[in-house]
């Protein structure tokens, strides 16, 4: 909806801003029609007024006669115009200019007089100046100016024309804005459902816009769309369903052989009658049969995991103690103590509560743990900590072993799994156990951190919600 108003807001800035620059640009060309064409009127320079002035200033009485200047024959000729002189209380023309037409008379009656000084005589346009007491008469082509003959406005309209100009303004710019909403209301009704399809779709799939309206393209592009991720997203859980599948039905086929490969292996490795070498070449089977059945459980664990289809039995879980307990129960299974386990979570920290599943937490730090026993095969102390970092407990395992370079971290960290990655098959990473334990933190909402330890080795962090307060 905030994209909507956003839109609305928008359009009714380009309309204010529409109607401002539209104003000014009728202005502007109205201003420069003007100047173009009535220069000498806004001027002052050889308009029908001054040239009038001017030719009045050019003819001098010498004698009984007037004589035009060479000047005031120019300004005639410029305009096109002729001149009389009408002679003061009798009305007769006691000098023209050459150039009078025929049909202009030779006297006026008071009558003529008063519709030449006003506006035409034989719809010539004229203007009329004193010169003494006499009245010099200009007239102009007929298609020179157009003179409006009765210019008088009653009072209370020039007086009320300022606030007729308001309200006719605020006239028009209501009927605008009116126009604007109701096309705005027809714009919002066809963008609207656009607008929530495109917002729903990456969520669900099983999205339909009416394809009518003014953006009914649009809605037949989204719902097009949405049929393709619908197509994808059933190719895709097909693909799913047939790699877990696959997964679960080799490791149920495998299971029974190698049951059987164990226990004849474990039937040698007790029989009295072999020699040492044979002994020790059945145990080798054994153990290899067993970490071949382990890697088939991580198998199903990860496929199980990454489909969501592992139950979850959580429960509360005091951390402190749930990591204190595998560190007994580590050093316990140590026989040759090549592996020392230190306690490193300070002693005030004596209960931080999560929500978990306590069977694939212990899987997680037992992934860790063999993780660095498997590395460091001439031993190595492992260092184990709880702690809590703002909303999140931190389950951290750390050795001082070999450690891995800095190029291998970054490989550990960036590169994909086979197990969840259909493409870069050449950049693929292997080994379940990191996989298995991002898989189950991710279960729990939370994240793994893979570091280099500070006693030179590895270091790995699980990060998990706390149990809110009012639960624990």
């Amino acid at each position: 909806m905030n994209s909507v108003l956003k839109l609305i807001r928008r359009f009714f800035g380009i309309l204010v801003l529409s109607l401002v620059f539209g104003i000014v640009l009728n202005v502007g060309l109205w201003i420069a029609y003007i100047s173009k064409n009535q220069n000498s009127i806004l001027n002052g320079e050889k308009g029908p007024w001054s040239r009038a002035e001017m030719i009045s200033a050019e003819l001098q009485q010498e004698g009984e006669n007037y004589v035009l200047s060479e000047n005031g024959l120019q300004l005639l000729k410029e305009a096109g115009a002729w001149v009389q002189l009408i002679e003061n209380g009798s009305g007769k023309v006691v000098w023209s200019s050459a150039n009078l037409p025929q049909e202009i008379p030779d006297a006026y009656t008071y009558a003529e007089m008063a519709s030449a000084v006003r506006g035409y005589v034989k719809d010539y346009p004229t203007v009329s100046v004193g010169k003494g007491a006499d009245v010099l008469l200009i007239g102009y082509p007929k298609n020179a100016y157009w003179k409006h003959m009765s210019p008088m406005f009653d009072y209370q309209i020039i007086a009320r024309f300022p606030t007729f100009l308001l309200l006719f303004c605020a006239g028009n710019l209501l009927f605008v804005i009116l126009v604007y909403a109701v096309s705005v209301s027809g714009v919002l009704k066809a963008v609207k459902p656009i607008i929530e399809g495109i917002r729903q779709l990456p969520e669900n799939h099983q999205v339909y816009v009416k394809e009518t309206g003014l953006l009914s393209q649009i809605a037949v592009s989204i719902n097009q769309a949405a049929g393709q991720l619908r197509s994808q997203e059933y190719v895709l859980k097909k693909k799913e369903t047939a790699r877990a599948n696959w997964i679960a039905g080799v490791s149920h086929d495998i299971r029974t052989p190698l049951s059987m490969v164990m226990g004849y292996a474990g039937q040698l490795e007790e029989d009295e009658e072999l020699s040492k070498e044979n002994k020790r070449k059945a145990h080798v089977i054994r153990l290899q049969s067993l970490r071949m059945k382990n890697l088939i459980n991580d198998l199903n664990l990860a496929s199980k995991l990454e489909y969501q289809v592992q139950p979850l039995h959580s429960g509360k879980i005091n951390a402190v103690a749930f990591l204190r307990k595998m560190a007994v129960d580590f050093l316990n299974l140590d026989g040759e103590d090549k592996y020392p386990v230190e306690w490193a979570t300070k002693e005030q920290v004596s209960a931080v509560f999560i929500r978990g599943d306590e069977e694939l937490l212990k899987r997680a730090v037992s992934n860790l743990i063999c993780n660095a026993q498997v590395h460091n095969p001439k031993g190595c102390i492992i260092t184990l900590e709880v702690k809590q970092i703002q909303e999140m407990c931190c389950l951290a395992v750390s050795d001082d072993g070999v450690g891995v370079t800095e190029e291998v971290l970054s490989a550990i960290q960036k590169k994909p799994h086979y197990m969840v990655c259909d493409s870069q098959v050449k950049e693929q990473s292997h080994g379940l156990g990191l996989l298995i334990v991002r898989q189950i933190a991710q279960a729990h909402g939370g994240r793994v951190e893979l570091s280099h330890a500070p006693q030179g080795g590895f270091r790995a962090e699980i990060f998990l919600p706390l149990l809110p307060e009012k639960e624990s």
